[in-house]
């Protein structure tokens, strides 16, 4: 593919200690590593400000990841680099932090099971990038987004923390759990049994040279019971929303996992939606974890709610379709510029 090949911006790579990852349940390092992108012409020693984009990964990744050369297409520095450099996107700072953990990803929530990743975003992430980089401080010059857990962790963060966030982008994001993941429990069901449970199962999928597809899937489900229903009274545990044994769906679990869904949430959070000067969501019709209704039935409440938003569909699945940014950042870096 052939790269742009004008003036690029510079990223920085440094290492970040979180104090409320310290101990966390998983035992996963508190330090951090984030990448930042500054546009062209920052490091000129002018004292121009600009608004902050946060990328949020999705399972199985994190930041880094996202610098990472690429065949036939675009890391985000090299797209960064080309928006901005041929004008079809207002210069910012964007950050790539590191949010991977041993139970294969992020959903950006706080949990006793995890960690307080949401905290650890919006209380130590965005005041360490603003004291360091010459960000535009304030919500309303700062945006997150995010494709598939990524883009869970962008929707939901601007129903719960619209106080940081001002404008968000979600792309194929996690919603309707009824469809996004019931579908996979029967696998992960058969995989936890066959190894003897969940304990047994993550001892020997963290010994495998090369875990399997299977593996991986039923590696999310335990990774998402820890995020959606981590057990209060025992900080480090989190509870199945089946029955190991039969495979029954055990109700009290299924609905804690339901509250966290964000076609159930917007209800309880239209007000900080309404406050977001852009929401962007979009989805390929095709995505094989059922993800697109998600996104009709999200935009169809919004509508309702009277909520503005941006709601596309395209022709592709879940699966390399990071060129929708080209839709989403400079909406986002139009609406977050003074």
């Amino acid at each position: 593919m052939r790269r742009y090949e004008g003036l690029p911006g510079t990223v920085e790579v440094v290492e970040h200690r979180s104090e409320l990852l310290v101990n966390n349940p998983l035992g996963d390092s508190p330090l951090r590593q984030v990448a930042i992108w500054t546009p062209p012409g920052y490091q000129d020693g002018t004292d121009q400000r600009y608004p902050l984009l946060v990328d949020l990964a999705g399972f199985t990744g994190s930041g880094l990841k996202h610098l990472a050369w690429s065949a036939f297409t675009e890391n985000l520095p090299e797209r960064l680099d080309r928006l901005v450099g041929t004008s079809q996107m207002k210069p910012c700072i964007v950050a790539m932090p590191d949010g991977y953990t041993s139970l294969g990803g992020n959903q950006y929530i706080d949990s006793p099971a995890v960690g307080p990743w949401a905290s650890y975003l919006v209380e130590e992430l965005v005041p360490f990038i603003d004291s360091k980089w010459r960000t535009i401080p304030g919500r309303d010059h700062r945006g997150v987004f995010g494709k598939s857990s990524g883009g869970y962790g962008a929707i939901v963060h601007g129903m719960l923390h619209s106080d940081t966030w001002g404008a968000i982008a979600c792309h194929s994001g996690d919603m309707y759990f009824p469809y996004g993941y019931l579908p996979d429990f029967p696998v992960a069901l058969d995989v936890l049994r066959r190894a003897g449970g969940k304990e047994a199962f993550l001892e020997k999928f963290r010994a495998k040279v090369k875990p399997k597809h299977a593996d991986v899937m039923t590696l999310m489900i335990l990774a998402m019971a820890a995020f959606y229903d981590p057990d209060r009274e025992s900080p480090g545990e989190y509870h199945l929303p089946f029955d190991l044994e039969t495979g029954e769906i055990i109700s009290a679990r299924w609905q804690c996992w339901l509250e966290h869904d964000p076609v159930q949430m917007v209800d309880r959070h239209a007000d900080a939606l309404k406050s977001m000067k852009l929401l962007f969501i979009d989805c390929g019709y095709r995505d094989q974890f059922r993800l697109h209704h998600g996104a009709r039935m999200l935009a169809k409440k919004l509508r309702d709610l009277s909520i503005p938003h941006i709601h596309e569909e395209f022709d592709d699945d879940h699966s390399s379709v990071d060129y929708r940014l080209d839709h989403s950042l400079p909406r986002l870096a139009e609406v977050l510029s003074p």
